[in-house]
């Protein structure tokens, strides 16, 4: 099956990125749209895993989160990868979080790491996708709204829990299945 560790939102602020994307739409052209329902922050896309595999990253997930405390989680802004160009692949809204954030990102890679599972090659950057172009163009007007909403707050909330969800590709896009949550003390 095919895995990936995330951080759920609540659903006042997947409401709130859904307002957002509405007024978007107009101004981009060629996007896949991320499904509201679907709105996370990954932590580790894991990717194809045995029932063995599903079996150890639950245990080290228990573990992990025995050693982090609940923390608040911002989204503000806007923007694109790669930064500043009209031609987008990925269209985002950015992620402050109190330190506690980075230090379970850190605490989940080093223990998954440990467990034979390969480390994440890019530094973290939190970030939520909100769409994906499958061939970049121009996108003149999207980059202005992006632009102008580059300092715009999302919501907040405190994150209690991480979730290892399961990902089933359908043509019709994602479908995200909940395996198991993880709470933080």
């Amino acid at each position: 099956m095919r895995i990936f560790i995330a951080i759920d939102l609540i659903p006042e602020i997947k409401r709130q990125l859904e307002s957002l994307v509405r007024s978007l739409k107009p101004a981009a052209a060629g996007l896949k749209w991320v499904a509201p329902e679907n709105y996370h922050l990954t932590l580790k896309f894991i990717g194809e895993a045995d029932e063995k595999s599903v079996a150890t990253i639950k245990s080290v997930l228990t573990e992990v989160v025995t050693k982090h405390r609940k923390f608040s989680l911002k989204l503000k802004g806007t923007g694109s990868f790669p930064p500043g160009q009209s031609r987008m692949r990925i269209i985002w809204v950015g992620v402050q979080a109190d330190p506690e954030l980075q230090a379970l990102y850190q605490d989940l890679e080093t223990s998954l790491a440990q467990k034979g599972f390969a480390p994440e090659d890019r530094p973290f950057s939190p970030h939520l996708t909100l769409a994906r172009a499958r061939e970049p163009q121009k996108q003149e007007k999207l980059k202005a709204e992006l632009e102008k909403l580059s300092q715009e707050e999302f919501g907040e909330m405190t994150v209690k829990e991480i979730t290892l969800f399961q990902s089933i590709l359908r043509p019709e896009g994602p479908e995200y299945r909940v395996i198991e949550k993880f709470y933080l003390p």
